[in-house]
């Protein structure tokens, strides 16, 4: 029987919109992650607004606790 944790994808691609540079990225699954810095143009990432984490906002798959259908942060 597969556990909620199993169905949980932690690896997503954050494309940069100022540059368009996209870096495949293991996601926290403990926590949210508010900032992320492009290794190519060293924008500083924040989540759009309504967005919990910038996975939410620029990668291919939403954070742990959204995929598992939990609140992000509290």
């Amino acid at each position: 029987m597969k556990t909620p944790q199993q169905d949980v994808n932690t690896q997503s691609k954050l494309t940069c919109p100022a540059c368009g540079h996209a870096e495949t990225e293991t996601m926290p699954t403990d926590a949210c992650q508010w900032f992320y810095e492009c290794k190519s143009c060293h924008m500083l990432l924040k989540p759009k607004p309504g967005d919990c984490c910038v996975y939410c906002s620029y990668g291919t798959v939403p954070c742990p606790p959204i995929q598992a259908g939990k609140s992000c942060c509290p």
